[in-house]
């Protein structure tokens, strides 16, 4: 928290606090040398029940990645974490979410690797805090003045988006891989988020909730801080008037296309869809739908 114990609502000084604090305390010090607490149990003997006497079952069809940090790969992950294309993420979060890798590890990594990794780390726990000291983002905009701004929510456009048939290769390609693996590349995440908001002006909440759906790696603290920075209403200093072109986001962070041809092989013929809403229009009608609803009062 600040000085005065009120909370951060700014990515940057809560960053630069969380490390301050982390330092002073030592770091991780002794956290990573101490007996881990499960050492003496076993589940033969009766400490701890089994994943399927607690719910899980296994469908046979969905992968989710190994345990494994690759040192040569996080120290280059400030220059290839951007690009679809490449192996330049470590899809850790599934473990994360569920708790089979430690966050403390995690970090350690980081430490010794890349800092840029690191800082993705605080962002989750960024979230988690602004979760917890403002719970009624689950069901409203951080900022409540957004609430106000009259979504079209027209649901054949959000049925195309959730296929992926927008007509936008990038847009489709992020929601075919959601839909076929659990699992989305985070730029993608925010080109797909900010079309749907944006260039759709479809409310975050469905959104939100289709990916609570689908991910693998579904943490409710990031997701819904996600969504709210993609729609401009969560607390993130910049304007409403950002608003992602997907086809600039393509050529920029998929120059080859080599993302794109693997989910949307079509989108080069024309089988392929047509854009669905024209990009200049969308995000002239965005602007001045968010402009209209926050200048109203």
């Amino acid at each position: 928290v600040k000085p005065a114990d009120k909370p951060y609502t700014v990515f940057t000084p809560y960053m630069r606090k969380w490390k301050e604090k982390f330092h002073e305390s030592g770091g991780l010090g002794e956290l990573l040398n101490k007996e881990e607490p499960t050492a003496n149990w076993h589940p033969d003997k009766g400490f701890l029940p089994s994943l399927e006497q607690i719910g899980f079952t296994d469908n046979g069809t969905i992968e989710f990645p190994e345990i494994q940090i690759d040192p040569e790969q996080l120290q280059q992950y400030h220059k290839t974490r951007d690009f679809p294309g490449l192996e330049g993420t470590t899809k850790l979060g599934v473990h994360l979410r569920f708790g089979t890798v430690s966050i403390r590890k995690l970090v350690d990594y980081a430490l010794a690797n890349n800092e840029t990794f690191l800082n993705e780390l605080i962002w989750r726990e960024f979230y988690m805090m602004i979760l917890w000291h403002f719970p009624q983002v689950v069901t409203e905009s951080f900022r409540p003045a957004y609430d106000r701004i009259p979504w079209r929510n027209e649901t054949a456009d959000f049925d195309l988006w959730c296929q992926g048939n927008t007509g936008f290769p990038m847009v489709d390609a992020g929601m075919r891989e959601l839909n076929a693996t659990g699992y989305m590349h985070n730029r993608v995440r925010m080109v797909v988020a900010s079309f749907l908001t944006k260039h759709l002006l479809i409310d975050w909440r469905w959104g939100e909730a289709y990916f609570a759906e689908k991910l693998l790696d579904f943490e409710l603290a990031s997701n819904n801080g996600g969504w709210q920075w993609a729609a401009g209403c969560g607390c993130d200093a910049a304007p409403y008037f950002r608003v992602f072109n997907p086809s600039l986001q393509a050529k920029k962070f998929d120059p080859d296309s080599e993302y794109i041809n693997k989910w949307v092989p079509e989108w080069n013929s024309e089988d392929y869809q047509q854009p669905m809403v024209n990009h200049s229009f969308a995000r002239k009608r965005a602007i001045e739908t968010y402009k209209g609803a926050l200048t109203e009062f």
